[in-house]
């Protein structure tokens, strides 16, 4: 009955479906009928901050409960992003590309991460809402611009979590001075690259499940002392690292060339990632325009520099020719005398890969519940424990397929499909906020609304046009850049000149705009052309499924919830 308390488990065909398209073959074929009229709907339509704020957050049917501060979200933001990356990607890079100018790439990528920080702060202080980069996309680019955003953070947290999950089995081996693959149980029936089942991956996957749906406060306290004993081994690693340095491993500092930074600098921007976590906890935290700038901002301030003291140090404690690839720290420790260093090395990284088994079920549990209070994905996903607070729902449906990708696979093919995913994500984010600078529905005159889709054009064609002559690798020939990036520059300045701004950010936002979204859009799209074109390949695949999904259930869904074409429970 209506007004009724119910139980949080609910299994009824209803609570997956209630959407009027799907009650009857009869009104699902109907639906699919009028799927060209529906997607042009959905196309243009737009949601709003009140709507995102306030409408959408009653399908959750209880309040997530605000218990965070500025505080609590710098560690997360610190949980997050250091995990195993600064460990392993750091001598691959220096000893194959880069050499001693390792450090140059960690900046140029911490600039990069940077960047994406400042617009995903002002979209969080304006918007707080758990549904982070899919809520921001679904008020200024529409719901189908979210969609494909969405399907991007499902495939992101489900495979990355399961491939975090395997590393972490790999690394507490190497703490017990065994073979990373020695803890894993060999199945001879199953084809190679699926045949080594890790059931630890699976208890650790689910342990950081489980504590983030008991309380997100005491996960927060946990990420905080994990990532206090993190902090302390990354700190012994500097400074015993600058004892034993020797500035001669310097030289020659750029080995491989300018060239060879910029392929690191794409490579290492990935232990960049994780901080639009800290997006997600809006809607838990006491003070979003205050805490989330503190939190976001500071994070990665602190985490770029720690990240290049590292590189620095490592460079300097070896010569760039002596790094191995594989165990970059724990042979360097080694070499200068210090061979339990491994040990220590194998514990930063099992504390750091904790946290971001944590945050990251956080982080992705929200991203899911604000899907599926839009009718995206099924609105059971939406619903919040009453006594928890927390989305267990949500969490289990992330849990799940990354513990059974995570007992069998690998994941060696879809490591480069998540870089892909995530640059394509933090490529829409400043997009969007350039629409929501300049672009007010029923205000903005149509001559200026013409001018900023050119200059958005101009700006976004001309960053393909350098990742793509980067890409065609052709060593001394500088003639391509000299046409994208004037066009660039073009493009950013006919915004500033011939767009006026139409809205001002109401507590916090981003200086320089649209300096620093068009620069953003373009290290995002330069670094994704340095991927590998497999990684497009794939893309492209996942994509198709995507829309196979999105145009037989996700339209039609998401219209029926948009126009409240909603079945009430009897």
């Amino acid at each position: 009955m209506e007004g009724e308390e119910r139980g949080y488990w609910r299994w009824s065909k209803r609570d997956f479906f209630p959407e009027e398209s799907f009650q009857s073959f009869g009104s699902y074929r109907v639906a699919l009928s009028q799927t060209c009229s529906r997607f042009k709907n959905r196309l243009v339509s737009r949601s709003d901050d009140e709507t995102e704020r306030v409408e959408l957050r009653k399908q959750s049917e209880h309040e997530m409960k605000r218990c965070l501060t500025w505080w609590d979200l710098v560690w997360f933001g610190f949980g997050s992003v250091v995990g195993a990356g600064i460990f392993v990607l750091t001598g691959q890079e220096a000893r194959e590309e880069a050499g001693p100018a390792i450090v140059l790439s960690y900046v140029v990528s911490g600039f990069s991460a940077m960047l994406s920080v400042f617009c995903y702060t002002e979209f969080s202080v304006e918007v707080p809402v758990a549904g982070g980069s899919f809520a921001y996309l679904r008020i200024e680019l529409g719901d189908f611009a979210a969609f494909i955003t969405a399907g991007n953070i499902l495939l992101e947290g489900v495979v990355g979590t399961a491939a975090v999950g395997r590393a972490w089995t790999s690394y507490f081996a190497t703490l017990l001075n065994r073979n990373p693959n020695d803890l894993r149980v060999k199945a001879d029936v199953l084809s190679p690259g699926f045949n080594l089942v890790d059931p630890i991956a699976v208890v650790v996957i689910a342990a950081s499940a489980t504590l983030a749906s008991i309380s997100t406060r005491k996960t927060s306290l946990l990420n905080w002392i994990a990532s206090a004993v993190n902090t302390i081994v990354i700190l012994f690693v500097i400074i015993a690292g600058f004892i034993h340095a020797d500035a001669s491993n310097l030289t020659p500092f750029l080995p491989y060339g300018p060239e060879g930074v910029f392929r690191a600098a794409a490579v290492v921007y990935f232990a960049y990632t994780g901080f639009d976590s800290i997006a997600t906890m809006a809607e838990e935290t006491k003070n979003p325009s205050k805490d989330i700038p503190i939190g976001l901002l500071g994070s990665m301030s602190i985490i770029t520099v720690i990240y290049c003291l590292m590189a620095l140090a490592l460079s300097m404690m070896q010569k760039y020719t002596d790094i191995d690839p594989n165990a970059a720290y724990s042979v360097a420790f080694q070499s200068v005398g210090m061979k339990w260093g491994k040990y220590l090395v194998a514990l930063g990284a099992l504390k750091g890969m904790t946290t971001v088994l944590l945050v990251g079920a956080l982080g992705q549990a929200r991203y899911i519940t604000h899907i599926a209070r839009t009718h995206m994905i099924p609105p059971v996903f939406a619903l919040v424990h009453p006594k928890t607070g927390t989305p267990i729902n949500a969490n289990l449906l992330v849990t799940i397929p990354s513990a059974l990708i995570a007992l069998f696979s690998g994941l060696d093919v879809l490591a480069s499909l998540l870089s892909i995913s995530t640059l394509f994500i933090f490529t829409m984010i400043p997009l969007a906020l350039l629409v929501r600078r300049y672009y007010v529905r029923e205000v903005t005159p149509r001559a200026d609304l013409i001018k900023l889709i050119i200059c958005i054009l101009v700006v976004v064609t001309s960053s393909m046009g350098t990742s793509a002559y980067w890409g065609m690798n052709l060593k001394g020939s500088w003639i391509g850049y000299t046409v994208t990036v004037p066009f660039w520059f073009l493009g950013t300045l006919g915004i500033v000149f011939f767009v006026p701004q139409q809205r001002a950010p109401k507590v916090w936002g981003v200086p320089l705009v649209p300096w620093i979204p068009c620069l953003s859009i373009a290290t995002n799209i330069f670094l994704m052309g340095s991927l590998e074109a497999q990684a497009f390949v794939r893309f492209g695949v996942c994509t198709l499924v995507m829309l196979l999904y999105y145009f037989l259930f996700g339209l039609h869904a998401t219209f029926d919830m948009a126009h409240q074409q909603i079945v009430p429970r009897s």
